[in-house]
């Protein structure tokens, strides 16, 4: 145990967000530093429970109280080998992830949760630093190759598990730079590229090949994978976009636009492209509706581009600041999150407004949406009713929508491995995914599925935990063995 009093002595404490007048005339992360002493603290409150519930909140099972101890102790060299010997990219969790960990935490039933997030991204942080994150090449090749599709988490955890167990992996992206979401999704300010950057190099070095610019289903088709590869991972993502508003009038105005047409040119422009299409805010009144992650990298993003005025609307009520009885601990609560882009929005709390639909979207003359018209709404249980009197307008230049994904894109590749399957009507579950059985395989023998493309949208650790286990499953069909370690069967737990 790092410190049988540690939970008592010290409050939880995190590093302090750059101030907001500052930050947003960049797009560099928000945190200021943490001295590590003071993060060693923060890991002794660890209590090391006889049943570590955080474990469970973790879908790949990280060793946390183990390496809270050894941070504690100022062993940080071993902190990071226990804390890799689960994740293969704590840089990207320990920044992205919403900490499921943190809920399950059993110091969270009575007191602050321990700041496992925060100890996670200082331990690799400071390993990268120290140099102790080298390449792991295979020690000797099996022959056998594999093609990974989509370079997101959960492909990456399967290139890299997959290539250190000796097999020649090829991993194929239709973007014209490797990380999926990672790279295009995520705004700069909330992972810099250089974290994902240098662990791309890391896997280069291990003999990982990447190919991009590589519409697979068309500059590749299924039957080359199907009969160039001893095996295929399929970890495309859930890539198409939930447009519950695509009935309402004025939907088609220009100015609106779907939050993953947004985002990565914005990305792009912090890539040092020229991006002759870019879809900015300057100077603009912006309304996005969605209020989750996805709504916040919006609003971060809008505001650094300069918008004269940003509203982000959600159609659920406002969640309660503490835990309520419909999420009982250890489960995952929907709580109210004041995230950095919230703090930075020129009106504040104000312009974020929940309990409201959007109704229509009103043009201009030259056919460009200027104004939103809303009404607040009643609900859930009572299906969103309108509240009488409360309709008006929202002034509008640019409208995002942050409304999720529903499911893979299934023109093209997808539909053309459906008809290798035995059963082609299978091929696809009841919710639109890629169908996979608990060995994570598809319908079509040698094709496997990780990751969002098979699960539905979820969260980045879910998708690592997939590639691991996919990975696992690929090489124990390849070999007749694995020594790669299973996260979790697909079918084991529900959706976090």
């Amino acid at each position: 145990m790092a410190d049988p009093k540690g939970f008592l002595n010290h409050d939880r404490e995190l590093p302090r967000r750059r101030p907001v007048d500052v930050r947003i005339r960049d797009w560099r992360e928000v945190y200021e530093e943490f001295p590590p002493a003071r993060l060693e603290r923060q890991a002794s409150r660890c209590m090391d429970c006889g049943i570590p519930f955080c474990h469970n909140g973790c879908p790949l099972g990280n060793l946390i109280p183990e390496w809270n101890d050894l941070v504690h102790r100022g062993d940080w060299r071993e902190g990071i080998e226990r804390l890799h010997a689960t994740n293969n990219f704590p840089e990207f969790t320990g920044r992205l992830c919403p900490a499921p960990c943190e809920a399950a935490c059993v110091l969270g039933i009575n007191s602050d949760p321990v700041a496992i997030k925060r100890v996670e991204v200082e331990i690799i942080d400071r390993a990268w630093a120290e140099g102790w994150v080298t390449p792991r090449p295979p020690a000797k090749a099996t022959g056998h190759r594999v093609a990974v599709v989509g370079s997101g988490p959960a492909g990456l955890a399967a290139a890299q598990q997959l290539t250190r167990a000796g097999h020649e992996v090829v991993v194929y992206e239709r973007a014209d730079r490797i990380g999926g979401l990672l790279r295009y999704g995520i705004p700069e300010f909330k992972m810099e590229k250089r974290h994902l950057d240098r662990r791309l190099a890391q896997m280069r070095a291990e003999g990982t090949e990447f190919r991009t610019s590589v519409n697979v289903g068309v500059d590749v088709t299924a039957a080359d994978l199907t009969r160039d590869y001893d095996a295929v991972v399929l970890a495309g993502g859930a890539t198409r976009p939930n447009d519950f508003l695509r009935g309402a009038p004025g939907r088609h105005l220009a100015g609106v636009h779907q939050a993953m047409d947004y985002l990565p040119r914005a990305n792009k422009v912090q890539e040092g492209d020229h991006v002759p299409d870019l879809i900015s805010a300057a100077g603009k009144h912006v309304v996005v509706i969605g209020g989750g992650d996805t709504g916040a990298d919006c609003v971060g993003t809008a505001v650094r581009q300069g918008a004269a005025s940003v509203t982000q609307l959600e159609l659920l009520p406002r969640p309660s600041a503490f835990r309520s009885k419909e999420y009982p601990w250890p489960t995952y609560p929907m709580l109210f999150k004041v995230e950095s882009a919230h703090e930075e929005l020129l009106g504040g709390e104000r312009d974020r407004v929940y309990g409201v639909n959007t109704l229509e979207f009103l043009g201009d003359e030259q056919g460009r949406v200027r104004a939103l018209r809303v009404v607040d709404v009643r609900g859930p249980e009572t299906r969103f009713e309108p509240v009488p009197g409360t309709e008006r307008e929202i002034p509008a230049d640019l409208v995002t929508f942050a409304l999720g994904f529903a499911g893979p894109e299934r023109e093209g590749l997808l539909e053309d491995l459906a008809t290798q399957a035995a059963d082609p009507d299978s091929f696809f579950d009841a919710r639109g995914n890629v169908a996979r059985d608990k060995s994570y395989m598809s319908g079509v023998p040698g094709v496997f599925v990780a990751g969002d493309i098979g699960r539905g949208q979820s969260l980045i650790v879910w998708a690592i935990a997939e590639g691991r286990s996919a990975a696992a499953a690929v090489d124990r069909h390849l070999t007749g063995h694995t020594a790669l370690p299973v996260a979790i069967p697909p079918t084991a737990r529900s959706l976090a």
